[in-house]
């Protein structure tokens, strides 16, 4: 075959897995919790901003979401991030194979997802880790019990459905994929 680069890409097809998010946040002194997890109803493959999203996931076992949770904190601790950070994963629902998919060291739309399914404020907590405050001394702005080190824990679901008003365009595809409209 022609090649006009010198590289070779070799792709494995991860078609049918879970995506599944954590929202994590450590601070300057190493203290580290997990916000939220979530998961993508639409397989791999649809971006994020254009799938339905489950929050807690609810068809992880107890194994695979402490197995997703520990290598959640373990990355943040790796690439030394102060902050808030969104790690999402390809997950095998036929066994505990796993891919990070991508890792955002930055507030999101699924932060902001985050915050509002748990009532913790990541916006706020992150601008006050930045200034080298850390977790345990930071009071939860909406709660106004517990501080930031606390981890929130759901009893209850919480599903975000994109809406799109594709009226207001000519000649769009309503087919939904890998990019957001």
């Amino acid at each position: 075959a022609l090649a006009h680069s010198s590289q070779l890409i070799i792709d494995k097809s991860l078609k049918g897995w879970k995506e599944v998010e954590y929202e994590v946040v450590r601070d300057a002194y190493d203290n580290c919790i997990t916000v939220c997890n979530m998961e993508n109803v639409d397989p791999l493959g649809i971006h994020t901003g254009e799938s339905i999203v489950v929050a807690p996931s609810q068809t992880l076992s107890n194994r695979e979401y402490n197995m997703l949770r520990t290598v959640a904190i373990k990355v943040i601790r790796h690439f030394g991030i102060i902050g808030e950070c969104n790690i999402q994963y390809a997950l095998n629902p036929l066994s505990e194979e796993h891919y990070i998919i991508e890792v955002n060291a930055r507030l999101s739309r699924s932060s902001a997802l985050a915050s509002k399914a748990t009532g913790y404020p990541l916006a706020y907590v992150a601008a006050k880790l930045a200034l080298g405050i850390p977790l345990p001394t930071i009071n939860n702005s909406v709660t106004g019990k517990t501080t930031a080190c606390f981890e929130p824990s759901l009893d209850y679901c919480v599903v975000k459905i994109p809406r799109w008003d594709l009226s207001k365009f000519h000649r769009v595809s309503t087919k939904i994929g890998s990019s957001m409209k």
